[in-house]
């Protein structure tokens, strides 16, 4: 992009332009409002309304009553979309994640509750089994070895369940290959064209979703690591390809994962396709600036704003964030 030329001082004075907050304000390239926010909710199938995640401070896994005050409380703050993960009995879990499937479960029950309660809010489910498997990852493990094809079939499954409780949004996060393509095919032929999905296209096997594992309560399950499906650090040329070959499947929006240690991913994404990109600010990154904001290191309300302005000055159209009630009510 070329820009206009440059003055010699003292003719420009860049200063000019920031000597007081209403000409900041208005002169302000990024601008956060509470619609570029996403509440990731965790909710559990047990009786007690609220359970604190102790890795992340100020984040409680919710009950379906909890659930939907949530969502009422979304509305009220102007936050258009929360994002449904589930912390579910280790009963209920094997090495298939057949409770995914269960048009009966925890996510499809909450889903329904919050549609009937409150129609205008958008509910985003995740899609992936690592919530449901008694081994922690997020397709089907055989001889120690995740299967992607097989994988598919019960993501297809786990999906139709979350569209017929009325879910706006599935959102694969699995990093299984093809599972955009089938996923599509599956909402289509059953009807539900105007079912969206949202791709982790760019979702790299991370050391910061550690609290994340502990609050959905697939840490201490989890038998080695991800790094066979989920992307390597060091690659971006690759995160372009990953959506690309998503976007061709039929997804309507992408999103890169983790958030900060990636902004050169989202703005590679927003920039080379032009579609709706998200990205989460993920539980690792909550954490340690929670921390931090306890500490007396940081401060907390300039934090909040300013790391979720980064990722709208990256490209991101939206972002998913466990601070997004208190960044709301700070916009506001």
């Amino acid at each position: 992009m070329s820009h206009a030329p440059v003055a010699p001082y003292p003719a420009l004075r860049f200063r000019r332009l920031r000597q007081a907050d209403w000409i900041r304000r208005l002169v302000r390239e990024t601008v956060l409002t509470p619609a570029d926010l996403v509440w990731p909710i965790v909710i559990h199938d047990g009786e007690e309304a609220r359970i604190p995640v102790t890795s992340m401070p100020g984040v409680d896994r919710l009950n379906v009553v909890e659930a939907v005050k949530a969502a009422m409380e979304a509305r009220d703050l102007g936050i258009p979309l929360v994002a449904l993960f589930p912390n579910i009995d280790s009963a209920r879990k094997d090495a298939f994640g057949s409770e995914a499937l269960n048009p009966s479960g925890l996510v499809p029950t909450v889903v329904r509750a919050i549609k009937d309660a409150v129609p205008e809010v958008g509910v985003m489910c995740d899609v992936a089994l690592d919530c449901y498997t008694d081994h922690g990852h997020d397709g089907v493990l055989v001889d120690g070895v995740i299967r992607n094809d097989e994988s598919l079939e019960r993501l297809v499954e786990q999906s139709l369940a979350q569209a017929r409780a009325g879910a706006d949004i599935v959102a694969p996060s699995d990093m299984m290959d093809g599972r955009v393509g089938v996923i599509r095919q599956a909402l289509e032929a059953e009807g539900f064209k105007d079912t969206m999905i949202l791709s982790y296209a760019a979702k790299y096997a991370s050391a910061f979703y550690g609290p994340y594992r502990e609050a959905v309560g697939s840490s201490k399950a989890l038998q080695g690591d991800k790094k066979t499906y989920q992307m390597d650090l060091g690659n971006s040329e690759e995160a372009l390809r990953e959506v690309a070959a998503d976007l061709a499947e039929g997804a309507d929006m992408v999103m890169v994962k983790p958030g900060m240690p990636y902004l050169d991913i989202v703005q590679r994404v927003s920039s080379t396709f032009r579609v709706p990109t998200f990205v989460y600010q993920v539980s690792g990154e909550y954490a340690m600036m929670r921390a931090a904001m306890q500490n007396g290191w940081l401060e907390e309300e300039r934090a909040i704003l300013e790391t979720l302005s980064a990722f709208k000055r990256a490209g991101a159209a939206g972002v998913l964030t466990y601070f997004a009630p208190q960044a709301a009510r700070l916009l506001g």
